[in-house]
């Protein structure tokens, strides 16, 4: 997944400038880009003969520009067509591990992407696969109760007219398969009236894409596990893009690096470890200039740490975000 959610002629790497500025004083290694989509981080990498970029991702169509790395930059580039979530399963032992980097959007090639289906401009059968899949959105659409899919549009979409968009989708479906515009058709019927700048189905297609590939889990499983191969003094980085996914890092990233009860959940007189230093409180923004280029990245945030010690107890973080994992278990249903 690369960092673009809008339609657009070119794909812009959102943030290269700042994040290049912040892993630059640890070259001379190797460095894990958890999505490579279409390879602007990698390739910025790569530009330093001492670096080496093990590149994972997906969709297994990232598989073709990343031949034309490993041609290009040989040794130096390592392609896993994984999920990041799987970051643990990869060999590190001789590799001087820097920095893992995770690019939580999506790049313009598979925006674009009529079979991908991540676009309301897209036509046909509902899809929303990245890759590694055990179900589409054509299954969601057409087979979960709309109980269950008000969940997911609520707590996944923060659409606050899921209620009626559930009922009119079952509704709806009593009569014929559900496709693509049929779903934007229902979505408009719903939200006739729109004075926002965005799209009407905007939420409830984010909603889907988020269930359809776990994308809080990969999320949540892929800092943990980015945190237990990481040696000390290595760093992890995230762009992120919505608030869910930012909420989730900010709250990763802040409460292991400050000295304070962590949670509701735990006593006060639980002492906890100080996992990480927290260099910047605030995350960084993509500059004016940068924003009026390329207006996908108006929404980035981009979020890092250094790893100053290690723990295997990662309990209160999942417990903190289980309502929203244990949506995905809707997906036993199908």
């Amino acid at each position: 997944m690369k960092a673009t959610v809008k339609l657009e002629k070119k794909h812009f790497p959102v943030l290269l400038n700042e994040l290049t500025s912040i892993i630059s004083p640890l070259y001379s290694g190797t460095f894990i880009d958890c999505t490579f989509g279409q390879g602007g981080y990698t390739e910025q990498i790569l530009k330093n003969k001492n670096n080496k970029v093990i590149a994972i991702d997906r969709d297994k169509d990232t598989s073709i520009r990343a031949l034309k790395f490993k041609d290009k930059f040989k040794n130096n580039f390592v392609y896993k067509n994984i999920k990041f979530s799987q970051i643990n399963t990869i060999n590190l032992e001789k590799e001087k591990l820097k920095a893992v980097i995770f690019d939580l959007g999506y790049s313009t090639n598979q925006i674009l992407d009529q079979k991908k289906g991540l676009s309301f401009n897209s036509k046909g059968k509902l899809n929303m696969k990245m890759g590694l899949n055990e179900y589409s959105a054509h299954e969601v659409i057409n087979k979960l109760e709309s109980k269950d899919l008000e969940k997911i549009f609520k707590y996944y979409g923060e659409e606050n007219k899921f209620k009626k968009i559930s009922k009119k989708i079952c509704e709806i479906r009593k009569n014929k398969v559900i496709k693509t515009e049929d779903l934007v058709e229902i979505i408009n019927s719903v939200k006739y009236k729109n004075f926002s700048k965005i799209h009407n189905s905007t939420k409830i297609f984010q909603s889907l894409r988020i269930f359809v590939n776990k994308e809080i889990s990969e999320l949540i499983y892929g800092l943990i596990n980015a945190f237990k191969i990481l040696p000390v003094g290595g760093m992890i980085v995230v762009v992120s893009f919505q608030s869910i996914e930012d909420r989730i890092v900010k709250y990763f990233f802040k409460n292991f690096s400050k000295n304070k009860n962590p949670s509701r959940y735990f006593p006060n007189n639980v002492e906890k470890r100080i996992l990480f230093n927290l260099i910047k409180n605030k995350p960084i923004f993509p500059a004016k200039k940068e924003q009026k280029i390329n207006p996908s990245s108006r929404s980035a945030k981009l979020r890092y740490v250094i790893k100053i010690n290690d723990t295997n107890n990662f309990d209160e973080f999942i417990k903190r975000f289980h309502n929203l994992l244990d949506i995905e278990n809707l997906s036993k249903k199908l």
